[in-house]
C-alpha cells in the first residue's frame, strides 16, 4: 500500500524562491553591477564587439592639384586588413584647398564629400577612436602664413563640427618635407615587415621630389646623441619614433631646392646668360619654375658629361667647405653618421621614373635593383644626343622634358655619389611600389602618417 508523503516534505517553487531570496538577492545584485560597468566602459566594449581588436586611422593628403582620403584598417599587431576588396578606401577630387585662398569656409566644406565616404568606411562605434589627420603640402603654404592657418582653422571646425571621429587641433598641419620623409621612412619599412626589428635590421629612404629631396634612416642611440643642434626655426636632425613597440633615432633631412625640378634652375643658374652644357644639342629657350625664367640652351658645343657634371656640382655646392660638422652631405648639412640603417638604401620617385625613361629599369615592375653608376652610364649617353633625335631614341620620355634629359640624369648620379656619399657601385632598390599580403602599395607618406598615428594611440 502506497504510503502519502507527509505534508510540506515538498516545497513549491514560489516557497523556494521566498526561502532564498536573500541568496539570491546577495548573487544578482554584484552580476548586474558588473555587467553595468563593462557596458559602460568604452574600451571595454570595444574588446566585447571587436574580438579582433581592429583599428582605423583617416588621412587626408591636400595637395595642390587636389586633396585625397586614404582609410586604412589594422589588426591588433598593426597588419593592413583589406577594406572591401582593396588594402585601402582611397577617394581624390579636385581643385586643391589652395583653389579657396580667398574662402577658408568653402576650403573646409571641399573636402565634407571626401569626410563623409571616409566615415562611412569606419564602423559606428570605432569612430571616436580612429584617428583623422589632415596634411596640407607646399601648395598650401605657397599661399602665406595668414591664409593657410585661415584654412586649417576652417577644417579644423569642420571636423569638430561635423565628424565623430577623433581628431585634435594638431592633427590638422601643413607638413613639410622633413615629415614627409619620416613618414615615406615608415611607410617602406612597414611594408618590407621591418618595423618592430632593430634599426639596423631597416633601410634607408631617400625620395626625390621636384622642390626637394629627402633623405631618413635609423641611427643608433650613440649617433643620435651626436646630433648638432640646429638653428632656431630649422627642423631637428633626429626625429624619435615608436612603432610596433620599438623606439627609433630617425635621422632625416628634407633638402629644399634640390629637388628635381628645382635642380634645373639651380643649374641654370650657373651657365647664367650662356649656353649650358647640360642641355641637349639643338635647343633653344626658356625653364620657368618658382615664378621665375631661366635661360635653357645649348652650348655651342652641345651638350657634354664632363661639362654637365662641372656645372652640376656647382650648383650642388658638394665641394664647398662649409661643413662645421664631423660628417656632412652637401651644404654642410650633417649626414647623421651613417651606420647600419643606411646600409640598404629605397631612392623613390623621380629615381624610379628617370631610371624607366632611360631605359635601365622595366616600366612595369614595382622595384628594381640598380648602382649609382647606372645613371652616369645613361648620362653619357643622352648627352651625346641631339634634340632631333632624343624623340625616337627615348620614346617613353614626355617632349618638355627631353632638351633636360642629360641634366637630369647627370644630377641624379651627382646627388647620390658626391651629394650622400654612395659609392658608384654600391646597389640601391629603386622602389615605385612594394609588394605587401600578394598586393602591390604605392609607397607614399599617407600609410607611414597612419601607421604613426594608430601607434601613439596604443
Amino acid at each position: 500500500m502506497l504510503k502519502r508523503p507527509p505534508r510540506g516534505s515538498s516545497d513549491s517553487l514560489s516557497d523556494k524562491l521566498y526561502k532564498y531570496r536573500s541568496l539570491l538577492l546577495l548573487v544578482s545584485v554584484p552580476l548586474l553591477l558588473l555587467t553595468t560597468l563593462l557596458y559602460l566602459t568604452p574600451s571595454s566594449r570595444i574588446l566585447l564587439q571587436t574580438p579582433a581588436s581592429t583599428s582605423y586611422a583617416v588621412i587626408f593628403d591636400a595637395g595642390s592639384s587636389g586633396s585625397r582620403v586614404h582609410v586604412f584598417s589594422f589588426d591588433r599587431n598593426l597588419n593592413l586588413l583589406p577594406i572591401g576588396k582593396d588594402l585601402e578606401l582611397f577617394i581624390q577630387k579636385k581643385p586643391g584647398l589652395s583653389s579657396y585662398a580667398a574662402d577658408p569656409r568653402s576650403a573646409a566644406k571641399s573636402l565634407t564629400d571626401l569626410l563623409q565616404k571616409a566615415e562611412a568606411a569606419v564602423p559606428q562605434d570605432l569612430r571616436p577612436f580612429t584617428p583623422v589627420r589632415v596634411g596640407a603640402t607646399a601648395g598650401l603654404r605657397a599661399l602665406g602664413t595668414d591664409a593657410s592657418n585661415r584654412i586649417l582653422q576652417a577644417v579644423r571646425d569642420l571636423l569638430k563640427q561635423t565628424s565623430s571621429l577623433n581628431s585634435a587641433p594638431d592633427s590638422v598641419t601643413v607638413i613639410d618635407g622633413t615629415q614627409e620623409g619620416s613618414f615615406q621612412w615608415v611607410t617602406i619599412n612597414y611594408l618590407l615587415g621591418n618595423l618592430g626589428k632593430q634599426y639596423s635590421n631597416t633601410v634607408g629612404v631617400v625620395d626625390l621630389g621636384g622642390g626637394s629631396v629627402q633623405m631618413a634612416y635609423a641611427i643608433s642611440d650613440a649617433d643620435a646623441a651626436k646630433a648638432p643642434k640646429t638653428e632656431d626655426g630649422e627642423d631637428s636632425y633626429v626625429r624619435k619614433m615608436s612603432l610596433k613597440g620599438t623606439n627609433y633615432n630617425l635621422y632625416v633631412h628634407s633638402y629644399l631646392r634640390y629637388g628635381l625640378l628645382a635642380a634645373r634652375a639651380e643649374i641654370l643658374k650657373v651657365s647664367e646668360d650662356s649656353g649650358n652644357p647640360c642641355i641637349l644639342d639643338g635647343y633653344n629657350g626658356s625653364y620657368k619654375y618658382g615664378g621665375e625664367s631661366f635661360k635653357a640652351s645649348a652650348s655651342s658645343s652641345g651638350s657634354s658629361l664632363e661639362g654637365c657634371r662641372m656645372v652640376t656640382l656647382k650648383a650642388l655646392k658638394a665641394n664647398e667647405e662649409t661643413c662645421t660638422h664631423m660628417k656632412c652631405t652637401f651644404g654642410g648639412v650633417w649626414n647623421g653618421g651613417g651606420g647600419d640603417g643606411l646600409k640598404n638604401l629605397f631612392v623613390a620617385s623621380f629615381f624610379f621614373d628617370r631610371a624607366a625613361e632611360a631605359g635601365f629599369v622595366n616600366p612595369n615592375e614595382p622595384v628594381a635593383k640598380v648602382r649609382p653608376g647606372n645613371f652616369d652610364e645613361a648620362a653619357k649617353r643622352a648627352c651625346q644626343t641631339k634634340l632631333e633625335d632624343a624623340k625616337s631614341t627615348y620614346p617613353n620620355v614626355e617632349e618638355d622634358n627631353l632638351p633636360y634629359l642629360c641634366m637630369d640624369l647627370v644630377y641624379q648620379f651627382t646627388l647620390l655619389v658626391d651629394g650622400f656619399g654612395l659609392d658608384p657601385w654600391q646597389e640601391i632598390t629603386l622602389v615605385k611600389k612594394v609588394k605587401y599580403n600578394n598586393a602591390l602599395v604605392e609607397a607614399a607618406w599617407p600609410l607611414g602618417s597612419a601607421i604613426e598615428a594608430v601607434s601613439s594611440l596604443n
